[in-house]
């Protein structure tokens, strides 16, 4: 903005000052020309009267006396042929001036004034004067030069003065890029200072106004997170008493740690949820987690095992072998394997077995594939609320968050049959 408004005036001041400079540069260049070829009029009327009644002899001295004088050359032609003064060979013009006409010709290098003078016995008399083209010119090359010189002093004042202005007009709009920019980034705390015109004050006024009504909003909706994830923990209670009484030792040590994860997953959310609330205009940036991909899918399929032996599905896997660090919490992790796992069981019918494959990737991270015997992909799934199976549509969702979280992304494809879901994790932060 500041680069375009200053060479904008530039441009502008100097079609202006082209404008007028350039007729006023003619203008002394003609004014120069008539003053030289007036004084030269002026010293060849001055011996006409002279010439009109005198004979060659009184004449000779006169004129040799007005050529030195006037510094130009100066010759007078008489009716008999003589030549007085400056000798100069009878030229067209003078021809012409002979019929009683003067005049003034123009060749290459300067201006011929011819008088006729009429009256003399023996005919008429020619004056000639010459002007060179350099007294014609003379001083307005040095006026030229002042004008160019005064253009450039107000081109390059009225540059100063556009800059000048220029920074003040772009100094706000630059505070309100780097205020919204780091409200994009999670600083919402920031806040623009109300500076220059009215128009931009408002501006500012109606950023801050946004950016206070945003972190009252995130507050009160990361209580409600906080809330509703507390109030489950009434009805998991409920449930690991009723674990508890079940007869088979096995399912109820299995049905309380299903209870259990659950609950640590809830107080995950509440944590976080009140740590978001606790400094709500600070930057998120990336946390320094890692997790062992190899370990938590093993956890997250002997889960879903149970499952899905009730159901007749098989289930393959294929994990590489040592440890596969991947950049994202363990819990977050967990959630998005059982989101991929959770979506086979809904949108596939029972007997449906699936392939779980989790690999190194080359450049580090781990790379999670669920591929499945069912129907295939249904139009939308990836998208956020849209289920095909009348679920809440969060699932993949939510494993495509946590997938980009850690540097990689989601992967959707159909293979025959089923399809495939395929999650790339990126490596530990300086891994």
């Amino acid at each position: 903005m500041r680069r375009r408004l200053t060479t904008l005036v530039a441009a502008t001041t100097t079609l202006v000052l082209v404008a007028f400079l350039v007729p006023l540069a003619l203008l002394l260049r003609t004014v120069a020309q008539d003053r030289a070829i007036t004084a030269a009029t002026a010293d060849v009327q001055s011996i006409v009267a002279l010439v009109g009644t005198a004979d060659a002899d009184s004449l000779r001295l006169t004129v040799d006396q007005l050529t030195a004088t006037a510094d130009r050359p100066v010759t007078v032609y008489l009716p008999d042929g003589t030549v007085l003064g400056d000798q100069v060979d009878v030229t067209p013009a003078v021809r012409l001036a002979g019929t009683g006409r003067s005049l003034t010709a123009t060749d290459g290098q300067g201006r011929e004034i011819l008088v006729a003078v009429q009256g003399r016995d023996d005919g008429t008399a020619v004056i000639r004067t010459f002007v060179p083209a350099a007294e014609l010119d003379r001083g307005v090359g040095r006026a030229w030069a002042v004008l160019a010189g005064l253009g450039v002093v107000l081109i390059l004042l009225g540059v100063l003065v556009a800059d000048r202005l220029a920074r003040r007009l772009a100094a706000p709009v630059t505070e309100l890029s780097a205020v919204s920019h780091r409200l994009a980034n999670a600083e919402l705390s920031a806040r623009a200072r109300p500076s220059g015109p009215a128009e931009f004050r408002e501006v500012a006024g109606a950023l801050n106004h946004l950016a206070g009504r945003i972190q009252e909003l995130l507050r009160d909706e990361r209580e409600q997170v906080a809330d509703l994830s507390h109030r489950l923990r009434t009805p998991l209670t409920a449930l690991r008493l009723e674990a508890e009484t079940l007869s088979d030792p096995a399912d109820a040590a299995r049905v309380t740690a299903g209870v259990d994860s659950l609950e640590r997953a809830v107080t995950g959310l509440i944590e976080q949820a009140r740590r978001r609330s606790a400094a709500p205009g600070r930057a998120a940036g990336p946390a320094a987690v890692v997790a062992d991909a190899t370990v938590v899918v093993r956890d997250r399929v002997e889960f879903w095992s149970v499952l899905a032996e009730d159901t007749a599905r098989v289930v393959r896997l294929d994990l590489a072998d040592g440890p596969l660090p991947v950049g994202i919490d363990a819990e977050e992790l967990a959630a998005a394997v059982d989101a991929v796992l959770g979506n086979v069981f809904a949108h596939t019918p029972d007997g449906a077995g699936f392939t779980v494959t989790l690999t190194g990737a080359p450049v580090g991270g781990a790379v999670l594939s669920v591929a499945d015997d069912g129907p295939g992909m249904p139009d939308g799934l990836v998208l956020r609320g849209v289920s095909g199976a009348g679920s809440t549509g969060l699932g993949l969702d939510i494993a495509r968050r946590a997938a980009q979280a850690s540097g990689g992304r989601l992967e959707l494809a159909d293979s025959s049959p089923g399809a495939v879901v395929t999650l790339r994790f990126g490596p530990p932060a300086g891994g």
